[in-house]
């Protein structure tokens, strides 16, 4: 894989003129993926374990050695193993300092501790640079080379210099890594990955509270008022008429909704005479979610078209076009054309195919930086393995569910 480097980050190394050693503690699902990926980008990978004669599975080309002899190959060292393991590392202290400590962890809860994982290795290890990174990406991202799942590594450390290492590790594996500053945001680095579509949940309770009154709305309008004011059941328009009169609305809405945070923001900046002041945190929300609200919008445009093109086939309407040819066929009398009605119902049409044109280029436009967002947790709710058939026990399925619990 072709190394790639910007003159805004200097590399450390150039792993195409020199293979550097990482250390990886830690044989589970998610260090062996790790190993994998850095094997294939020319790095020398040699692994620390409990049981180095007992360890199996590991990638071919990485060398197995205790966990002291593996800390003295290397200045990086990845530790994959859960918080909870991490007192074996105190026999480590003197050979660990100065070296740098990624710590990949990830808990089963938001909040697990008071204090990040991250945060917690380094009181233990005060003399290593210790680095938060990688928790955020899953081992089947790495093992099909992150075409598949979110790209973005979060990276934060105390150390400049060490986590520019990280980082430049990061870019040469093919990821995107983005700086988040000190360890200080190490905690919301880890809470990220437990996290399932925090920024989806006001778009979904806009569309909720939408339907649910235009649907109030529609059934009193179409249904309970024919049958009290004429005793006419109209009930089998809860079926599509009125859902296909709700859609258009709530994807209209929201669309507006997409707009219009940026045209208050922008007439609170032109109240206040300058850009550098923070907005209200209501505002800021709306508008770090304008593309999930817009992608809702998307599909109930696209529920729309679906059940207009479902009209031509409805009984109702088959049954009204019916009788009224038998009516008019019985009358001797006909429809005349009219050609201002055929301009005004065509423009109308050519107009909404348009409009849904526009919207879907805007809408697959937006798939990206939406899906770069996306968590493995999340990834794994939209689109579920098709390997669920294969058993729990195989090793495929096994790096799949190995994702961020990382195993020791």
């Amino acid at each position: 894989m072709e190394k790639t480097s910007t003159g805004a980050f200097p590399s450390t190394m150039n792993s195409s003129e020199k293979q550097e050693t990482v250390c990886i503690f830690g044989t589970g699902d998610f260090g062996r993926s790790l190993a994998l990926r850095m094997l294939q980008c020319d790095y020398s990978i040699v692994f620390g374990s409990r049981n180095p004669q007992k360890s199996s599975l590991l990638p071919n080309g990485a060398a197995v050695l205790s966990y002291l002899e593996a800390a003295q190959k290397s200045d990086i060292i990845i530790l994959a193993v859960h918080r909870e393991h991490y007192d074996f590392l105190k026999e480590l202290t003197e050979v660990l300092k100065g070296k740098i400590l990624v710590d990949i962890s990830n808990n089963l809860k938001i909040d697990q501790y008071l204090e990040s994982n991250a945060e917690y290795l380094a009181q233990l290890l005060p003399g290593a640079h210790v680095v938060k990174a990688f928790n955020t990406i899953s081992a089947w991202a790495l093992q099909s080379g992150a075409l598949d799942a979110n790209r973005q590594v979060f990276v934060c450390g105390n150390d400049s210099k060490a986590k520019q290492r990280v980082m430049d590790v990061v870019r040469t594996l093919g990821l995107t890594p983005l700086d988040q500053g000190s360890l200080l945001a190490a905690k919301e680095i880890e809470n990220y990955p437990l996290q399932l579509f925090p920024m989806w949940k006001l778009p979904f309770y806009l569309s909720a509270i939408l339907c649910v009154f235009f649907f109030c709305y529609c059934v009193i309008r179409d249904v309970l008022y024919p049958y009290a004011n004429g005793n006419q059941d109209s009930t089998f328009r809860l079926a599509i008429s009125i859902p296909n009169r709700i859609f258009p609305i709530a994807a209209l809405t929201l669309l507006a909704l997409v707009y219009l945070p940026g045209v208050i923001a922008a007439i609170l900046q032109l109240y206040r005479g300058t850009k550098y002041r923070r907005f209200p945190d209501w505002l800021d929300q709306w508008m770090l979610c304008r593309k999930q609200l817009g992608l809702v919008a998307l599909g109930f445009a696209f529920l729309h078209v679906l059940y207009t093109l479902v009209i031509p086939i409805r009984y109702y309407v088959r049954w009204t076009l019916k009788n009224r040819t038998i009516t008019q066929a019985l009358a001797k009398t006909d429809d005349p054309f009219s050609t201002t009605t055929a301009w005004l119902n065509d423009s109308y049409i050519a107009l909404g195919i348009l409009g849904f044109f526009l919207f879907v280029l805007l809408g697959i436009t937006s798939l990206p930086s939406v899906s770069n967002m996306v968590n493995w947790r999340e990834f794994r709710f939209v689109q579920p393995t098709p390997w669920c058939t294969a058993g729990r026990n195989s090793s495929v399925l096994r790096v799949l569910d190995g994702i961020f619990l990382l195993p020791t």
